[in-house]
């Protein structure tokens, strides 16, 4: 399934924003792109922004998003620590 390869894009670490989701293991919160889509930000802005992020990184915080509202499983999100 699509979704579970997108979430596999989605890690946690207890040593890193407390243990909220990140995207890749990197610095970038699921929770900011998130946010910054409800701003209006365009996916192309934001990848302009964080050039280390990929389209598929940004579905992956949308296929995130949708998994935690219609309380799906998060097996496929890595917790490192």
């Amino acid at each position: 399934m699509i979704q579970d390869e997108l979430l596999q894009r989605i890690t946690a670490r207890p040593d890193v924003f407390g243990g909220k989701p990140i995207i890749r293991d990197l610095r970038i919160s699921v929770e900011m792109i998130l946010s910054l889509l409800a701003q209006g930000e365009s996916s192309d802005a934001i990848l302009s922004d964080y050039p280390g992020l990929e389209h598929a990184d940004i579905n992956a915080c949308l296929a995130y998003a949708h998994a935690v509202i219609a309380n799906d499983r998060l097996d496929h999100i890595a917790i490192h620590g």
